[in-house]
Parts: C-alpha cells; structure tokens; sequence
C-alpha cells in the first residue's frame, strides 16, 4: 500500500475571479470545475497526463480579515514544461498576465538538471516551471 503521486493541490486564494483570470492563461491547463463566478472552490486540470493532475483554488473564508489571510511560506510547486524559455516569454509578454503576477529572475540551468523559472502567482504562492535538461 503505497502513495505514489499527488493528485492534487489545492491554494486558499483572496480573489477567485483574480486568480482565475491567470490560471486560465496558463497553456496546457483546462478548467473543469467553478470558474470565475463560483465564488467559493474551482478546479484545473494540468497538462493532459493519465494519470490526471489538478490544481484547485479555494477561496478564503474570511476574506474580510485581510491578518488571517496572510499566506505562509509553505515552500512551492514545481510545473513541467514542454518549453521553459517560450512559456516564459508568454508570460512576460502578456501584459495581462505579467500584471497579475511577480517574476522571480529569468530562465535559468540548474545543477540538479533542469531549466527553470519561478513567479510569484495573484496571492503570493511560488510556482516554479521547469524541463529536465536532455
């Protein structure tokens, strides 16, 4: 009885409709669940493996109290690519997007063997898009 891979994870987030707007953007990702007029819980599909994988957004419950809604460092989610540098360049020419999120320095080569890239997404959690190095 062995657990072998995440399924999913899922992000308490401060504005649905914001971070809808940018996870909707992102190629590759298919929503299936909520959407920006749900107001409480939505679901994406990553990438189109089989097994599936998901990401879900659940909106804060006390969005009024801006304290209790501080995100913690919970550390970051790592997303592969088919194409680091043109994944990259989509993000940061999209003014849409580039404007709802922070990059984290430019694609880059890793010791450990991948090309990478980290942004910071609508409600501050760190996403990392990477490929392994062939």
């Amino acid at each position: 009885m062995k657990v072998y891979r995440i399924s999913a994870v899922t992000l308490i987030i401060s504005n649905m409709e914001r971070s809808c707007n940018f996870y909707s953007q992102i190629p590759g990702w298919k929503l299936v669940y909520g959407g920006s007029c749900n107001d409480t819980f939505t679901t994406y599909e990553v990438g189109e493996n089989i097994p599936k994988m998901y990401l879900n957004l659940e909106l804060s419950r006390n969005n009024d109290n801006k304290n209790e809604f501080k995100r913690r460092h919970f550390g970051r989610i790592i997303f592969h690519t088919e194409d680091v540098d043109k994944l990259y360049s989509y993000l940061k020419n999209n003014k849409r997007i580039s404007n709802m999120i922070r990059f984290e320095g430019e694609p880059k080569n890793a010791t450990w063997g991948e090309r990478y890239f980290h942004i910071f997404e609508p409600d501050g959690y760190q996403l990392s898009f990477a490929k392994p190095i062939d």
